[in-house]
């Protein structure tokens, strides 16, 4: 008798487990009907009426996410009253700034940016760093360089060219100086590096309009002095005359290691000893050296006056253009880099033109102020500009 209940228990279990597994497949099925429906309904009717899917867009966008083309920011001081950037280093080989991977279609865009606030003039910051460089220079080849991808000159002068713009070339940095102090390490790489860029690409596009002689000091450096003098010298002499200009820091406050924690130092040098240094300096290289940018971040913004007054003065006692290099990076920071606040680079340009400089080049545009850079603020920082100068 139990081996008989025991079947029929098994024979029932059976039938219910059949009808469980229809009815899921039964509700399975119709579910996926229905939600294949409610998926195609929405494209149904957009087929049926096509201006349907654009007026759901905009109806369903918040109000505050629309753009107010009208806006203007209302400014409290005088616009244009500063001196405009009209040139920039392009800093692709860099030493302590972040790559942005451009290829040419990036660089093409950003050149159209440049042009668009007035930037006339490119300045490749060094042809190349150490083992690194932007074009495939036999020479340093063999000194155990790395073969690079593009050749970024020939691409710089390109660009530059086509957006009719003036590109300088920046000499080769072999990273000795800063290991020694010593200057007059630079000079033997770059007797090879200046001949072959000229046979390269200075002869070659008339887009190419001067050299930057890379090499970095603030103070009297040893070797620095015959250093600027010999390679300007080979620069001009190879070219038939064309420019050659200089970058220094002014060795201020915040004249910091940049890879150190600190903001500013105790130690900065007088607005006499600034004076009585550089005068020395400009007298030995200013037959082959044509303009100084110095660099405009070191010092603080109730000094810029002071000091870039004593740099004019200078520069047009031995008839050296005076040019400032407005650091579009906030060195004010905890952080480095970021893209500077607006205030701040509108007091350094406004001090620029008070103190009558010839021009204002930029390190640097594309990290700092482009549309397209890595760094979202630096947008931002393009379009307060060209507010301030109602381009």
């Amino acid at each position: 008798m139990e081996t008989a209940l025991r079947i029929c228990r098994k024979i029932r279990n059976k039938s219910m487990q059949h009808r469980y597994m229809t009815d899921r497949r039964t509700f399975l099925k119709k579910a996926g009907l229905a939600a294949a429906a409610a998926a195609a309904t929405p494209f149904a009717i957009e087929a049926m009426n096509p201006d349907a899917k654009s007026r759901k867009k905009k109806d369903d966008r918040p109000p505050f996410l629309q753009a107010d083309h009208a806006l203007e920011t209302e400014l409290l001081v005088e616009k244009g009253n500063a001196l405009p950037i009209t040139g920039t280093f392009l800093d692709e080989i860099s030493h302590d700034i972040p790559h942005q991977n451009w290829g040419e279609k990036e660089w093409d865009r950003d050149f159209q940016y440049m042009k668009a606030i007035g930037i006339d003039t490119v300045i490749d910051i060094r042809c190349g760093y150490r083992k690194f460089i932007t074009y495939p220079s036999p020479y340093l080849l063999k000194q155990g360089a790395y073969m690079p991808s593009v050749d970024l000159i020939d691409l710089f002068c390109r660009l530059a060219q086509k957006y009719d713009m003036k590109f300088w070339l920046g000499l080769y940095d072999s990273g000795k100086y800063w290991d020694t102090g010593d200057m007059s390490y630079e000079v033997e790489a770059n007797k090879y590096v200046i001949d072959e860029i000229w046979e390269r690409y200075g002869s070659k596009y008339r887009s190419f309009g001067g050299w930057y002689i890379s090499g970095e000091i603030s103070r009297a450096t040893r070797g620095a002095i015959d250093s600027f003098r010999s390679m300007g010298k080979q620069c001009k002499e190879v070219s038939g005359g064309l420019p050659t200009f200089i970058s220094p820091w002014i060795d201020g406050k915040k004249a910091v290691d940049a890879a150190g924690g600190d903001l500013t130092k105790e130690q900065a040098v007088s607005l006499e000893q600034h004076e009585k240094e550089w005068n020395e300096i400009f007298d030995g290289i200013h037959e082959y050296v044509d303009a100084c940018a110095f660099q405009d971040g070191h010092i603080d913004y109730d000094e810029l006056d002071a000091f870039f007054s004593v740099n004019k003065k200078l520069a047009d006692r031995y008839g050296m253009q005076c040019w400032t290099n407005a650091e579009s990076f906030d060195r004010d920071m905890p952080i480095k880099f970021f893209p500077i606040k607006f205030d701040k680079l509108r007091l350094k340009l406004e001090a620029a033109k008070r103190c009558g400089y010839d021009k204002a080049i930029t390190f640097e545009f594309s990290h700092f102020m482009s549309p397209q850079s890595a760094y979202l603020q630096a947008g931002h920082l393009y379009d307060r500009y060209k507010e301030y100068f109602d381009i």
